[in-house]
């Protein structure tokens, strides 16, 4: 049995929470049980806010810097949970994924550039690709009886035209852990055609159980020297409000034009309290991360259940990694608008709307199962008197 309470019921309205607090924006109502932006409804572990506590009881908050032991914990981390050994001066501070992502556009990309993306996918990748002037080039991922795979011809054909690959691994929303073999073939068709990659590995802990998290960088010497890997704690340990991830880049060309880029926007100095989280997060979470896995695989089992028997129309995409479930509503026979109008005013269920997420985003929605159980058996209850 868990030493970790997942099923404690955490009221979040009015503390500012983007997922609750803006539910009337969102959703034209505050009533729906909030289901879609992709963090927790789990407290932040109690290491970390012990950690974080104890820092803010010193009386100044000035100008701090990053320490050995932060740059030590998330060496020490990486090696032990990933295999992978990286060195500090590989490690590159950022205020998130999302900007991680747009400073690398700006580094290695002129506007014009083609930027390759495979939806259905995280959205924020399309804003970062256009809003920098850049060229959109879809890699749609193939879905064969519900499993997501990369049509590797295209990606060749589409890499001939494009600087950079902005990499989803694992991949949101479709919740796919990347083989070897799969990362190996992307490695080598960006490599021949000179194509660094970027790869948002932000639910790199967040594996399930039989799946195994690869880094990108980790697949030879020559495939790291064109790979820009993002990390975070944020969804690993529920603190994405701490704005605190690390860009590992080991080819030395490619960091120090990265860090010239922070260095001009005067981003390379971020929130000790993040710092502090960061370092805790790392040194002590392993036992945390292992028991959230198994409480998440037991939601999407809960979830796959009830739609086997319950609503054999609505069908879980095989899950793999992340706590989001990619839920396919084509077999209801209705629309996008009219699912959407259901699952919020007869369901009151704030899913996120499959089309954000690009072409092939059409007939689904995106769920977030990071939450106590009891909640999750209510979306069921929600979902089965509106759509059975």
């Amino acid at each position: 049995m868990s030493t970790f309470d997942f099923d404690k019921i955490i009221p979040r309205e009015n503390t500012d929470s983007v997922k609750y607090d803006l539910r009337t924006e969102t959703f034209g109502r505050a009533d729906v049980l909030p289901m879609w932006v992709a963090d927790m409804d789990f407290e932040t572990p109690g290491f970390i806010r012990k950690a974080v506590i104890k820092r803010a009881e010193h009386p100044v908050y000035g100008y701090s810097i990053l320490s050995n032991d932060y740059f030590d914990a998330i060496i020490h981390w990486v090696k032990t949970r990933h295999q992978w050994e990286i060195k500090k001066d590989w490690i590159n501070f950022s205020p998130g994924i999302v900007p991680a992502i747009n400073f690398s556009i700006l580094t290695y990309t002129q506007k014009g550039d083609g930027i390759i993306v495979q939806p259905p996918v995280y959205f924020p990748f399309f804003d970062a690709i256009n809003s920098n002037g850049r060229k959109q080039l879809d890699n749609q991922l193939l879905n064969k009886n519900g499993h997501y795979h990369i049509d590797f011809n295209d990606l060749e054909e589409k890499a001939k035209h494009a600087k950079l690959l902005l990499l989803s691994h694992p991949h949101n929303p479709t919740s796919r852990c990347w083989t070897e073999e799969e990362l190996k073939t992307i490695g080598e068709i960006c490599l021949r055609n000179e194509v660094i990659i970027v790869s948002d590995e932000i639910h790199n802990d967040l594996v399930l159980p039989g799946f195994k998290h690869r880094p990108m960088a980790t697949l030879s010497d020559k495939i790291a020297d064109i790979t820009v890997t993002c990390i975070a704690p944020s969804k690993t340990f529920n603190m994405a409000g701490l704005a605190t991830s690390s860009v590992i880049i080991s080819n030395d060309y490619l960091r120090k034009r990265f860090r010239k880029t922070l260095e001009q926007l005067h981003i390379f100095r971020g929130n000790f309290f993040g710092y502090v989280a960061s370092t805790a997060g790392y040194k002590h979470g392993g036992p945390w991360v292992d028991a959230l896995m198994k409480y998440i695989q037991e939601n999407f089992t809960c979830l796959g259940n009830f739609l086997q028997t319950s609503l054999p129309s609505i069908k879980l995409t095989p899950p793999e990694a992340t706590f989001l479930a990619w839920l396919d509503f084509r077999g209801t026979g209705l629309s996008d608008k009219e699912v959407k109008t259901k699952l919020i005013h007869e369901a009151k269920l704030g899913f996120s709307h499959g089309p954000v997420f690009g072409k092939g985003g059409q007939g689904f929605q995106r769920m977030n199962l990071a939450a106590p159980r009891s909640t999750i058996e209510e979306a069921c209850h929600r979902l089965k008197k509106s759509f059975a």
